[in-house]
């Protein structure tokens, strides 16, 4: 299991924007239809990935504490499909419904996405403020395939809390950790080593 950590895009980056479709529901949909009136928290997923499968039942908890109180949620799915079948958007649907996302799971085929957000693993998540600015990019918790600490979101609830109260978001931000986004032979990104 590769160990890869988040590239920690650097704070105050503006969201990039997407449209990409949502196999769930066939729609399309971009950042304007995702973005929370108090701010967004786009994820970079998957759904084979183990650092994933260990905080699917907290990522669904988050999204239902965090849609009620304004923010924005959504996740992608960038994996190349080809060498990643698990990770099409046929399966994407089917794990979307059997968990119960409460927000949308968008597919990033070209993967233009997870490059526009510098991505690097999943989990890769990222916290935008109301002006689409970035204000906290990390781990979701310390949790990890076999460490045994307890699933609970701390770290991204603390800094989504702080957002929601407008006090200062802790800029001590560890970075996630995961599976490196398997991307296309010959499109790997510059930044990803």
């Amino acid at each position: 299991m590769a160990r890869t950590p988040s590239t920690m895009l650097e704070l105050g980056t503006l969201a990039p924007d997407f449209h990409l479709p949502e196999p769930r529901s066939g729609r399309t949909l971009g950042l304007a239809e995702v973005r929370g009136t108090r701010g967004t928290v786009v994820l970079f997923i998957c759904n084979h990935c183990p650092f994933v499968k260990l905080i699917n039942a907290g990522l669904v908890a988050f999204g239902h504490d965090y849609l009620a109180r304004g923010l924005g949620i959504v996740a992608i799915s960038s994996n190349d499909a080809q060498s990643r079948p698990e990770d099409g958007p046929e399966a994407m649907a089917q794990v979307a419904v059997e968990l119960g996302y409460p927000f949308p799971y968008l597919f990033d085929a070209e993967q233009g996405v997870a490059k526009a957000y510098r991505a690097a693993c999943t989990p890769d998540l990222y916290l935008f403020d109301a002006q689409d600015r970035l204000v906290y990019r990390g781990q979701f918790d310390a949790a990890r395939p076999g460490n045994e600490v307890v699933v609970t979101g701390a770290d991204l609830r603390a800094a989504c809390d702080a957002l929601l109260a407008g006090t200062p978001i802790d800029l001590d931000q560890r970075a996630s950790l995961g599976c490196n986004i398997k991307w296309r032979p010959g499109n790997e990104p510059d930044y990803y080593a």
